[in-house]
């Protein structure tokens, strides 16, 4: 690596290891953005029409912008967009189970999950919980790093038929995670209301998953690799983050409005309130047309002159089953971002849109890859269908090539990342 790709890899293993859950992850940009005078607006009250730096939450999703001084009321936008949620197991609202004097927390499965990868592991918890405070619920996030639940795999010697039936997990009642022995009952409300400080009553609801306790890390032989929880997505929502910061720098100059999208759950569908599929880009940047003295004409105009790059991981050929990908389309780690897409529409790609990032890739240096599924296998979907569509933006779909996509503890190669930023950089500035 180089000192860029070095310097950029530990601050994106810092950011995934502060980030267990939606609302962390969107907690940490914030943080980051308010070190770069970014001022959180309440989507309840007016909004400012002097320039600044913005960002709204919405749930587990986070929309910030830049508003230039004396930009023109129907300028367009650069979007990047990514989601904060990753597959996972998430606490029920009545989980407590004791078998053979053994505590237990019931897990709802979030997303596709690799089940067998969260096996014998040391996990955490995280989240948020709302309180009753008499007159408004009180939303509070909290975060255990430390080991409180595992969920043991069966010993080969009660399952010797694994190896030639394979493992085969049942979600409701072979992922029940231990906890502890000799709770009881309500044990979990009564652990959280202890963690929390607070009286077990106070707690109305929670929001709460679990997470691997194992830190980010760079490895391999020439550490060539990055091995860490949720790289998809959380490693596109920090590449845009990254870039947003970058671009802080050159705000004088931009003749467009950078913005970065970053969606909860994606994982599931996207249809939610805080989803790709719901209102929340929308709403966002006709509200930012409108602050600078746009009419409704002023923001269709806006957004005909607006491109979205949405970036979710990539598939990486595996090794091991190349036979998988497509042969004219193999994708490598370490080679660059990679442009995906799909006849069919399962990615926003088109024309366009695959030209301007490639000439964003060349205005940044750094090199890209082309993918499309094998035609005899189902290709997956990203937010971008969804912004495009719903916005009606040219909009690319893009990725870090990775592996282990959607398993407790994936990875990619180590130079990508930075790759990544330097490609969305040129995107948020209007350089393209």
């Amino acid at each position: 690596m180089n000192s860029t790709q070095r310097k950029e890899i530990a601050d994106l293993a810092a950011f995934i290891d502060a980030s267990p859950s939606p609302s962390h992850a969107c907690a940490e940009v914030a943080r980051r953005l308010a070190g770069h005078g970014f001022q959180r607006l309440e989507e309840s009250l007016p909004w400012p029409k002097e320039p600044g730096r913005f960002f709204t939450l919405r749930g587990g999703s986070l929309i910030a912008w830049i508003a230039p001084e004396g930009l023109a009321k129907d300028a367009g936008f650069r979007l990047i967009g990514a989601h904060t949620d990753s597959p996972n197991l998430r606490i029920k609202p009545r989980p407590d189970r004791q078998r053979v004097g053994i505590d237990q927390l019931g897990v709802e499965v979030y997303g596709g999950v690799l089940l067998n990868s969260w096996l014998d592991r040391d996990l955490g918890l995280s989240g948020r919980v709302w309180l009753d405070h008499g007159n408004a619920p009180e939303e509070r996030l909290f975060l255990f790093s430390r080991p409180l639940l595992r969920v043991p795999q069966l010993a080969i010697h009660l399952h010797r038929d694994i190896h030639t039936d394979g493992l085969k997990l049942n979600k409701q009642t072979q992922m029940v995670p231990i906890f502890s022995m000799g709770g009881g009952a309500d044990n979990w409300r009564t652990f959280l209301a202890k963690e929390l400080e607070v009286a077990p009553g106070q707690i109305l609801h929670w929001d709460a998953m679990v997470h691997d306790l194992t830190p980010s890390t760079v490895a391999g032989a020439h550490e060539e690799f990055f091995f860490a929880p949720r790289l998809d997505n959380l490693c596109s929502v920090w590449a845009g983050l990254r870039a947003l910061e970058r671009v802080v720098v050159r705000e004088g100059e931009l003749h467009v409005t950078p913005m970065l999208a970053c969606f909860d759950h994606e994982e599931v569908g996207s249809e939610s309130r805080a989803g790709a599929q719901g209102t929340y880009l929308r709403d966002m940047v006709e509200r930012v047309v409108a602050s600078r003295g746009g009419d409704r004409d002023g923001y269709h105009r806006a957004v005909a002159q607006s491109f979205c790059v949405s970036s979710d991981m990539a598939h990486a050929t595996h090794p091991n089953y190349a036979d998988l990908h497509d042969p004219e389309h193999l994708v490598r780690l370490n080679a660059g971002v990679v442009i995906k897409m799909n006849a069919n529409q399962r990615y926003a790609s088109e024309g366009l849109s695959v030209a301007l990032f490639e000439m964003a890739c060349k205005h940044a240096g750094v090199a890209y890859q082309k993918w499309v599924m094998r035609s005899d296998l189902a290709c997956g979907s990203t937010i971008g269908p969804i912004s495009a569509s719903g916005l009606g933006v040219t909009t690319v779909d893009v990725g870090g090539p990775m592996l282990s996509m959607h398993s407790a503890r994936e990875m990619c190669g180590s130079h990508d990342p930075a790759a990544m930023v330097a490609s969305f950089e040129v995107v948020l500035a209007g350089d393209i």
